[in-house]
């Protein structure tokens, strides 16, 4: 984790996009918020990288900053662009693709 990652974001104004850069070829993320009770995270994904389907825990609420995103929620593709939101169901398979690099913020809720 870098400096940058442990700096304490609270009561601060934020562009939530600009928390994390785009890397050629990669996925970056960086948890804004990680509580007992949920977590919210950032990341940034160049064109064509994916997050091949899983399952998680919790339901999981997917925004768009900007860019384009492909979801799959069993079997099901939705395109998303900036702006849009998906909740993806608890421990039902989903998928994330970039169509073209995007950004996004993942909030899970524990409780």
């Amino acid at each position: 984790m870098s400096d940058s990652d442990k700096e304490d974001l609270k009561a601060k104004v934020l562009r939530l996009g600009d928390l994390v850069p785009y890397q050629d070829g990669g996925i970056v993320s960086r948890m804004v918020v990680f509580t007992p009770a949920g977590t919210i995270t950032c990341f940034a994904f160049d064109a064509g990288e994916e997050l091949p389907e899983h399952t998680a825990p919790y339901d999981a609420v997917l925004t768009v900053l900007e860019g384009e995103a492909g979801v799959t929620i069993m079997g099901q593709h939705y395109h998303l662009a900036e702006g849009d939101t998906i909740i993806m169901p608890a421990k039902k398979p989903h998928a994330v693709t970039a169509v073209r690099r995007f950004k996004m913020t993942l909030v899970m809720i524990h409780a």
